[in-house]
C-alpha cells in the first residue's frame, strides 16, 4: 500500500466520473430528442439521433461509476485508514451527484442536439464495439426476470373461458368474430400489438445505388415508405411515393427528388393506446407512424389502415385466403409462415391463440419449446397442434397448424 499511485489514481478517479457525466449527459439527450419526436408537434428543425445502441451507454456508464467507488474506496483506505470507505462513500458519492448527474442532466436539457452530437463523435464506434456484451448482459437480466413476469403457456384458456362472440365457417373449420367486435377492446389494445415489425418493413435504403431505389420504386404497391441509411433505427424520412411516380419511367429520379417528396417521420411509442393514436392521426394528418420503444430503437410501423382495420376487420369473407402467410392445405390444415402475427391470426381465422406474449407464431413457438428447434417438432397450444416444418437463421419460418376440432384424425 506504501507504493499506491496517489496521483495517476486521482487522475483516473476525475476521468471515470467526467466518463460517467458524459454517459448520463448523452442518455438524457437522447430521451429528450426523444420526447420531441413524439410530441403533438413535429420541427421542421433536423433532429440529431443516436448512432449506437442505447444499453451499451448504460453498460459503459453503470461500469464507471462502480470503478469510481472501487478507486475511491481504496484511496480513503489508504488515506485514512480505518475511517476510510465512510470518507469514500460521502466524496464519491457527492462527486457522482454533482458532477455524473445533476450538471450533465441540466446541459442535456439545454442543449440536446450538441451533447448527442458530442456522444456520437466521441463514442459511436467504441460503443458500436462492446454492443454483444451489453448485449449478453441484457440477455441474463431478461432471463433472470422470467420467474416474475407473464410467461406464455402452452394451454392458455379453457374452452368454457373462449369468447362466444363469433360464427362458424365451414370450409376451414375455423371461427370467425363479428366484424365490429374489435371496437370493444380497443382502449386495451396498443399499437404494439397491431405494428407491422421492423423485419417486415418495407423502406428505402438510401446508401443503395440510386438504379436499385428506382426499380423498388416501380415494384412497390405502398403509398408510404420510410427512408433510412443503412438501418431502419437512421429513419429520415418518410416517402409519399405518389408524389414520385412520374420520375419513375424515365429513371429521373435523384435523391434530392425523393427527399423532396418526403416528410419528417413521425414517432409513435409503442404503449399508445390504438384509440389515442387515432385521434392522433387525425391530428397530426399522417398515415403512418414510426413506433419505437422506451429507448428510441424502432420496433415497426402502424398505419392509419391497421387501426380503422382493428376497429371494423376486414371486409373480405374470406381472409385466409387473402393473408399472404396463410396457405390453406386440401386437408383443411393451414401452413403458416413464422413472421405471422398472432393477432391476426386470430381475427382471420376466429382462434384463441395466447396473444399476450410473444407477437409473432416464430415467437409463440419458440416460447413454448424455450428453444430453436433445428428438426421437425409437433407441439400442442391450448386446442392448436403444431408441426415445424422449416427453420431459417434462428427462426421458425414454416408452420403446419391445425384446430383439433377440425381435423379429426391427424395424429
Amino acid at each position: 500500500m506504501d507504493d499506491l499511485p496517489i496521483g495517476p489514481m486521482l487522475a483516473v478517479l476525475a476521468l471515470l466520473i467526467l466518463w460517467s457525466g458524459l454517459f448520463t449527459a448523452i442518455e438524457v439527450a437522447h430521451q429528450h430528442l426523444l420526447a420531441q419526436r413524439t410530441a403533438s408537434r413535429s420541427s421542421d428543425k433536423p433532429v440529431a439521433k443516436l448512432s449506437f445502441p442505447l444499453n451499451s451507454l448504460i453498460f459503459c456508464n453503470t461500469l464507471c461509476r462502480a470503478l469510481v467507488m472501487v478507486i475511491s474506496t481504496l484511496l480513503a483506505i489508504f488515506t485514512w485508514s480505518a475511517n476510510g470507505p465512510w470518507a469514500a462513500c460521502i466524496g464519491a458519492g457527492a462527486a457522482l451527484l454533482i458532477f455524473a448527474d445533476y450538471l450533465p442532466r441540466t446541459l442535456a436539457t439545454r442543449y440536446p442536439d450538441a451533447v448527442l452530437n458530442l456522444g456520437n463523435t466521441l463514442l459511436g464506434a467504441p460503443l458500436k464495439i462492446i454492443y454483444p456484451l451489453a448485449w449478453m448482459l441484457n440477455g441474463i437480466s431478461q432471463l433472470l426476470m422470467r420467474p416474475f413476469g407473464r410467461k406464455v403457456k402452452v394451454v392458455q384458456q379453457s374452452e368454457d373461458e373462449m369468447p362466444t362472440d363469433r360464427h362458424d365457417d365451414q370450409d376451414h373449420g375455423v371461427c370467425r368474430p363479428h366484424p365490429l367486435s374489435g371496437i370493444h377492446a380497443l382502449d386495451n389494445i396498443t399499437v404494439n400489438d397491431i405494428l407491422v415489425p421492423r423485419s417486415d418493413v418495407d423502406g428505402i435504403n438510401l446508401d443503395d445505388p440510386i438504379e436499385e431505389i428506382i426499380e423498388q420504386l416501380r415494384h412497390n404497391k405502398r403509398t408510404r415508405l420510410p427512408v433510412f441509411h443503412s438501418d431502419i433505427n437512421q429513419v429520415e424520412a418518410v416517402l409519399n411515393t405518389r408524389h414520385i411516380r412520374h420520375l419513375l419511367g424515365d429513371a429521373s429520379l435523384t435523391l434530392d427528388a425523393l427527399m423532396a417528396a418526403s416528410h419528417d417521420p413521425y414517432f409513435v411509442p409503442e404503449s399508445t393506446p390504438l384509440q389515442l393514436q387515432l385521434l392522433n392521426f387525425h391530428k397530426q394528418q399522417r398515415r403512418l407512424g414510426m413506433v419505437v420503444d422506451e429507448y428510441g430503437e424502432v420496433l415497426g410501423i402502424v398505419t392509419l389502415e391497421d387501426i380503422l382495420e382493428e376497429i371494423v376487420g376486414e371486409f373480405e369473407s374470406q381472409h385466409s385466403l387473402k393473408n399472404p402467410h396463410i396457405h390453406p392445405q386440401a386437408d383443411g390444415r393451414l401452413v403458416i409462415e413464422g413472421a405471422a402475427s398472432i393477432r391476426e391470426l386470430n381475427k382471420s381465422l376466429g382462434w384463441h391463440l395466447p396473444s399476450d406474449g410473444p407477437k409473432t407464431l416464430n415467437g409463440l413457438v419458440t416460447e413454448a419449446l424455450e428453444t430453436i428447434p433445428d428438426s421437425a417438432v409437433c407441439l400442442k397450444i391450448g386446442r392448436y397442434r403444431l408441426e415445424i416444418l422449416e427453420t431459417e437463421d434462428n427462426r421458425v419460418t414454416r408452420v403446419l397448424i391445425w384446430h383439433t376440432s377440425s381435423v379429426p384424425a391427424i395424429l
